[in-house]
């Protein structure tokens, strides 16, 4: 019975699971608990609903290309999209694996590991559809455990992109992005793998990252929170966004604030000045709001807060690689409105068909269990068969 059912985690039956693996996606699994307490129905302890996503993330794990590659499949480019917008970025959590030995290496003199406290990066990944009007249709969220040159995370990118591009062609593609160079080589490798006889994408560095270092080099200037600092600030940068050329208007005042600059105040304002320099090719606002292109990667730094910050940096926590990863799958596929779909592909893989058959021998019969559901993969070599043969009288 608890075959054909399809039991998951030894404890939920698949609707069962399918609210629990909802909200512990959403919450703590002592929070998780407590809610189901409250709502009086079932009420699975806290060490169940942490299995969960455990037990549900290697299935997934298993099948991902495929069933990603499904979920694509039953979806629709909206007709009123015209533009697709690719983003990556990160933010850093704390790991159980190595954190002693991070800590250790804080106290130590020379390059400290990444992140305040040496904590890998979790790479996120959106793309998003926009209408000619610049308002969002679609979004997709990946996220993905800290993994070297983030591997996983470009592959499905990339596959979601070379899927609209074959469906529409047309999409005007948008790079976005902030100016941290693992993210644009991490672009770059996605547009020249495509492969696609397509117009060319249009790479745009974030505006309010710019606006950040605008600000940084105003400081510099002119004096923190002073009233001539703030007005240089908002003209300038009302200037980057709004005025042909805008970027060089900017190059052009901080290199002259650089040349009357002296000491700690000239090297703040260089390495500012380096940064509008490198970035310049990106930074035409304003033909981009002219073209009707989005111009902030404000969907991707959400994405950050979103699916990773607000669930996986609570005081006290530390992940595992695959318990993370069990909670980031879970909430991507529920930000990215593919929740009751996946679902779907997950429940099939732990149900499996019961067929009982006669054994050549007498008062012998066997059971032999195999997946139920339209997406699955299994084969002959993933079958089990289990021979039940009676007590001796």
């Amino acid at each position: 019975m608890e075959l054909r059912a399809g039991i998951i985690a030894g404890y939920f039956t698949p609707r069962a699971a399918r609210h629990a693996a909802f909200v512990t996606a959403q919450l703590t699994p002592g929070e998780s608990a407590a809610l189901f307490e409250e709502l009086e129905g079932m009420r699975p302890s806290r060490a169940s609903l942490d299995r969960l996503p455990k037990a549900l993330s290697p299935h997934w794990e298993k099948h991902r290309l495929e069933w990603e590659a499904a979920l694509r499949v039953q979806e629709t480019v909206p007709a009123e999209a015209a533009v697709m917008a690719i983003s990556v970025d990160g933010v850093m959590v704390p790991m159980k694996a190595g954190a002693a030995d991070r800590s250790a290496k804080q106290t130590e003199p020379g390059k400290h590991a990444s992140g305040p406290t040496g904590n890998p990066e979790v790479g996120c990944g959106t793309v998003v559809l926009y209408d000619a009007e610049g308002e969002r249709v679609q979004t997709v969220r990946y996220g993905r455990m800290p993994e070297s040159k983030k591997v996983t995370l470009q592959e499905q990118v990339q596959a979601e992109v070379a899927s609209l591009v074959t469906l529409r062609p047309d999409l005007i593609r948008v790079h976005l992005a902030d100016g941290a160079k693992d993210n644009w080589r991490l672009l770059g490798e996605i547009e020249q793998a495509l492969n696609m006889p397509v117009q060319p994408c249009v790479n745009i560095v974030d505006f309010y990252h710019a606006c950040d270092h605008l600000k940084n080099a105003c400081d510099a200037a002119w004096g923190e929170s002073t009233a001539r600092g703030k007005a240089e600030f908002e003209r300038l940068r009302i200037l980057l966004k709004e005025a042909d050329q805008g970027a060089d208007q900017v190059i052009r005042v901080l290199k002259y604030q650089r040349s009357r600059a002296r000491g700690h105040k000239q090297e703040r304002l260089d390495a500012e000045l380096t940064y509008f320099r490198n970035q310049r090719p990106q930074m035409d606002y304003a033909e981009y709001l002219r073209q009707g292109l989005p111009i902030a990667s404000g969907v991707v730094e959400a994405t950050c807060k979103t699916l990773v910050t607000q669930r996986m940096k609570r005081s006290g926590m530390a992940w595992t690689q695959s318990g993370g990863q069990g909670i980031l799958t879970l909430r991507s596929l529920i930000q990215s409105d593919r929740w009751e779909a996946a679902w779907e592909l997950l429940r099939a893989d732990f149900c499996k068909e019961i067929v009982v058959r006669q054994m050549p021998s007498v008062g012998e019969t066997a059971v032999r269990t195999k997946s139920m559901g339209p997406y699955s993969s299994r084969t002959t070599s993933d079958r089990v068969d289990v021979t039940t043969l009676p007590l001796a009288m």
